[in-house]
């Protein structure tokens, strides 16, 4: 074991292990590197490090990605940041857990195996017929890292479910920001998704089963969906693409205090207007599969339709996000957003 930890060090390869050998992590890791910083393995593709540092301002992060397999771009950056943290050359100010979340899904460059596992979340992995497919093993298993990470210490939480779109979009990247119940909007996350390359917010106004909303529900985190591009195959991204969320999340994980600014006026604030369900095996989208996220309609345009039922835009300039007229029978199909303001903000 000492020595496969030591490669491992040397190595930084903790994704390829995971996914070529998951059997290596089936039992708790703990070990510390030369420079002091903590490693905890609870699982495959489950890495969290713990920073040596005494700072007022330490911070609770998680940055997870693959929740979709075939979301290429976020997994590359988070895997090259656990190689560099894992070899040394990157030293840590806030304690951070990594996830790789859906490992089989990555494998065969699909979104899912069986079941799309970001609606799996806030414990819809155990609903219905319970933990039947490897999809809600898993969503329960990062359910359990994360509470485990964010209850450790103390410390502001942070979560960032990195994700790619399946389709285009004219605002390339994009965050979901889950519905705060009683909490007040954070300018201080807007400016970090700002520095991310992120211009545009779309407000959720209702609980979901997203990863990011768990998060923010359950632990108070400061938590997003965040869309930094378009799904491509491993090896295929163009990460100059990426630059700005790298080096920003780079920053966040290694500076004791990263602030940056933002002008919320710059930023393009949405809030999701209509959640439309696929509730019948004939539903049929009404615009073509090329269609950009954000494309905007005039009120009265038909968007979606199924026997019986015909959704329309409600407002002039009703824009769609999310459109998937394949997903499972009584899950989302499509999201419409119609330009908002943020009058309130905690700074």
């Amino acid at each position: 074991m000492q020595n496969f930890m030591q490669e491992l060090i040397e190595s930084g390869e903790f994704l390829t292990l995971s996914r070529r050998e998951p059997a290596l992590f089936e039992q708790p890791l703990q070990f510390d590197l030369s420079n002091g910083i903590g490693v905890q393995i609870s699982g495959p593709g489950i890495i969290s490090f713990s920073a040596q540092t005494n700072s007022e301002h330490t911070k609770r992060i998680v940055l997870s990605c693959g929740v979709h397999g075939n979301e290429t771009a976020p997994i590359e950056i988070c895997d090259d940041l656990v190689k560099r943290i894992l070899t040394g050359t990157l030293v840590l100010s806030h304690d951070v857990l990594f996830l790789f979340g859906n490992l089989p899904a990555m494998d065969i460059a699909e979104r899912f195996v069986e079941e799309n596992m970001n609606r799996l979340f806030s414990g819809a992995h155990s609903k219905g017929e319970g933990l039947v497919n490897q999809e809600r093993v898993r969503a329960k298993q990062l359910e359990e890292a994360v509470a485990s990470f964010f209850e450790a210490a103390d410390g502001e939480r942070y979560h960032y479910d990195l994700h790619t779109a399946i389709r285009a979009s004219k605002n390339e990247k994009f965050a979901v920001y889950p519905y705060l119940h009683d909490r007040v909007h954070s300018e201080g996350q807007l400016a970090f998704l700002s520095a991310c390359g992120v211009k545009t917010i779309l407000l959720s106004e209702s609980p979901t089963t997203t990863f990011s909303y768990f998060s923010s529900h359950l632990f108070n985190a400061h938590a997003f969906t965040v869309e930094l591009g378009k799904v491509r195959p491993f090896g295929q991204n163009d990460m100059r693409r990426f630059e700005d969320a790298k080096q920003a999340i780079t920053q966040l994980i290694t500076q004791e205090n990263y602030a940056p600014s933002v002008d919320i006026r710059e930023l393009d604030i949405y809030r999701v207007n209509q959640v439309i369900n696929r509730n019948e095996e004939a539903f049929k989208l009404h615009f073509d599969d090329d269609t950009p996220n954000f494309t905007d309609y005039p009120k009265g345009t038909v968007l979606a339709s199924e026997p019986g039922t015909d959704y329309v835009a409600e407002q002039d300039g009703e824009a769609i996000v999310f459109p998937n007229a394949k997903v499972a029978i009584g899950q989302r199909a499509l999201l419409t957003v119609v330009p908002t303001t943020l009058e309130k903000l905690d700074v």
